[in-house]
């Protein structure tokens, strides 16, 4: 994205955790599994695929494990775009 010009305020999670404050907004009305990692350990071992969380302990999750966090979140204006999706990173430049 840099390459394309984009100015881009990063957050390194595992230095500066987001709060679960922070998540709950970041989430807003948007569906919170979304936001879940499917390749996380954690993810895996708690079997969140076929039985998810509730929001507030995926947000509790989230809060704790940074890493359960899927990346990278890229906002724009009022888009979001939710991991590594070339094509709507693409878009989101446009």
């Amino acid at each position: 994205m840099r390459e394309k010009g984009a100015e881009l305020e990063e957050r390194r999670l595992d230095q500066q955790r987001l709060s679960e404050e922070e998540l709950d907004s970041l989430i807003g009305d948007r569906d919170y599994r979304q936001f879940l990692n499917t390749k996380n350990k954690l993810y895996l071992e708690r079997g969140m695929a076929a039985n998810p969380p509730s929001r507030q302990e995926a947000i509790r999750l989230m809060a704790g494990e940074p890493n359960l966090i899927r990346r990278p979140i890229v906002i724009r204006g009022g888009r979001m775009v939710i991991g590594a999706d070339k094509k709507a990173l693409e878009e989101l430049l446009r």
